[in-house]
């Protein structure tokens, strides 16, 4: 197994051999080690972009604008429209390959235009082994995958992260918004605002890495780590969380014992309905 710098040089190489590239750039990790790779690489000739919508919070749009002027990358926005399409509305399992279809090919017009030669993605070689749909509308798009292909993962991500002084690090993984309501339920502009406000209240009182799942007749199924439990369960924070969250719209507020799981809603899913691995 070829070590972190081994895999560094390479993955420098790889952005390198692109000529110039448009990164899909959320500010998150993943995308976060792709943009600073490719202007490390490419300097000039290689461009972030962010896809805008409803099922992005606004605060990560904050944090990729803040994220792109540490890297020192030229940083472009781009509005998708997933929400105009039914199949994506309609949330079945696909619902990641028909937004990733939209914002890729948004990506692709600005790309075109900028006469950038490649698009890449922050998929990583943890992600083989997820469900994941959009990886996909991907390789139907041919957009490439730096971090997969260059076996990075996770743990590694944070390790360069860290090198490089991003403040993103480790920043826990944040998924868009419509990853909180269960499967079968109907994506809406309400919906998605619902989580939102409940999420960002649970972000003030100082929780990390937490998810509140929308679920039939508005109800919240709200998750933390085990550890946390308690602190959620305390009887002047559990009313105030209760409060907060039918404020947001939710008419009932449940705590899952269980503890934060992330991609919980997939163990919903049938075998055949799972997209696991990437055909490249």
């Amino acid at each position: 197994m070829p070590d972190l710098a081994t895999k560094h040089d390479r993955l420098i190489d790889t952005f390198r051999g692109y000529g110039s590239c448009a990164v899909a750039f959320s500010g998150g990790l993943d995308s976060a080690v792709c943009a600073r790779a490719a202007v490390e690489a490419l300097g000039p000739r290689a461009v972030a972009v962010t896809a805008v919508s409803a099922s992005m919070a606004p605060r990560e749009m904050d944090d990729a604008r803040r994220v792109a002027q540490q890297i020192g990358i030229r940083h472009e926005v781009v509005e998708s429209r997933e929400l105009d399409d039914p199949n994506y509305r309609r949330n079945e399992a696909d619902r990641c390959y028909h937004c990733k279809r939209e914002v890729m090919s948004r990506i692709r017009e600005l790309a075109d235009r900028m006469e950038l030669e490649v698009i890449v993605d922050g998929q990583n070689a943890d992600d083989a082994d997820d469900h994941r749909p959009g990886a996909r509308a991907a390789r139907e798009l041919n957009v490439r995958s730096p971090l997969a292909d260059c076996e990075l993962t996770k743990d590694e991500l944070r390790q360069l992260a860290r090198q490089w002084e991003l403040p993103i690090w480790d920043k826990p993984a944040s998924p868009c918004l419509s990853s909180r309501i269960v499967y079968g339920i109907e994506v809406t502009p309400v919906r998605l605002g619902m989580v939102d406000q409940a999420e960002a209240f649970l972000r003030e009182q100082g929780f990390r890495t937490f998810r509140v799942r929308y679920h039939a007749d508005d109800l919240a199924r709200v998750e933390v780590p085990v550890e946390e439990l308690p602190r959620l369960a305390d009887p002047q924070l559990r009313e105030r969380v209760i409060e907060a969250l039918h404020r947001a719209g939710f008419k009932y507020v449940t705590l899952d014992l269980e503890g934060f799981r992330s991609g919980s809603f997939n163990q919903m899913l049938a075998p055949e309905e799972l997209e696991i691995g990437r055909e490249r």
